[in-house]
């Protein structure tokens, strides 16, 4: 186990989550509720590092922090709801496409009226903003009730590159990661720590963009990052460590303190991502692979 993970194990996912919501404003929690890539993937060879698409959470600073709505967020809503007290959260969307906001119309806690979620993302590669997004995935034929059914309070915010919110002694800080996907990245920064959101790095990106990227992660102790691969098709494990060189690339010209790695390939097996912890291991050794239910703690 790393000397920065607190657990590990998919079946005690509802206690785990309980310590989060009940912790102290003076920890800096992560935990992953969807580590899975493109599509969810459901399988006995999945079991181990789960299949739900994105979802993180934060707990920092008191405030509870959700990065990308994917199926992973339904499992997250489904502990909250046997929390018997009012909600308030933050979500923050990378960008609108299916596996990052696929969650969201099962998200049961954003039915109930007493909780209040804030909502934020930037415009998609077609200009609509993050609620059009959220409201269009939840029309007929696509879903039977309207976003209008959630009874919750939902504030929406639209954001551009460069964009800081504060959250009390929280900053939220976004970069844009991916032209072509218009996808965003973001830096949370509370006392002395930072935390890093970067999960839609290209393997083949300008020297330019890599050194934005670089600049933004700059010194952050966990730096959450994806692997990279030709979707929907093109996956060749006969080179794997190459789908995981962009993020140790930018974990080490940007001098972060640990690394995870997330949205996983919906093909990669259990077995293969075991020894892809291995590999990456030798070029990052502060760095894993991350799986369903693993919590880190940041200010040990």
């Amino acid at each position: 186990m790393s000397n920065f993970e607190l657990s590990g194990s998919q079946s005690d996912l509802p206690e785990k989550l309980t310590t989060l919501l009940n912790s102290p404003a003076g920890e800096f929690l992560v935990q992953f509720w969807g580590v899975r890539g493109l599509i969810p993937t459901p399988s006995s060879n999945t079991s181990r590092y789960g299949g739900n698409t994105a979802c993180v959470e934060m707990h920092v600073g008191g405030k509870h922090l959700i990065f990308d709505g994917g199926t992973g967020l339904r499992i997250l809503g489904k502990t909250w709801q046997e929390v018997q007290k009012a909600l308030e959260a933050h979500l923050f969307f990378t960008n609108s496409q299916a596996n990052r906001i696929q969650g969201f119309p099962f998200f049961a806690p954003a039915f109930i009226g007493e909780n209040c979620f804030h909502i934020y993302g930037s415009a998609a590669s077609n200009g609509a903003s993050i609620k059009q997004c959220l409201y269009d995935q939840m029309l007929q034929p696509h879903f039977p009730y309207p976003l209008q059914v959630m009874q919750s309070e939902l504030q929406f915010y639209n954001l551009t590159p460069d964009s800081e919110v504060k959250l009390d002694d929280v900053t939220v800080t976004t970069a844009l990661i991916n032209q072509t996907q218009r996808s965003a990245g973001y830096r949370v920064s509370w006392q002395k720590y930072s935390v890093a959101y970067v999960t839609d790095l290209q393997q083949n990106a300008e020297q330019a963009e890599r050194e934005r990227i670089s600049e933004f992660v700059q010194g952050v102790d966990l730096l959450i990052a994806n692997a990279t691969y030709t979707p929907p098709t093109s996956h060749n494990h006969d080179s794997a460590d190459l789908l995981w060189q962009a993020a140790v690339n930018v974990a080490l010209s940007a001098g972060v303190k640990r690394l995870v790695i997330c949205h996983h390939h919906p093909d990669d097996h259990d077995d293969f991502l075991d020894q892809v912890q291995v590999d990456i291991k030798s070029a990052f050794p502060e760095a894993l692979l991350a799986h369903e239910g693993l919590v880190l703690v940041i200010n040990h």
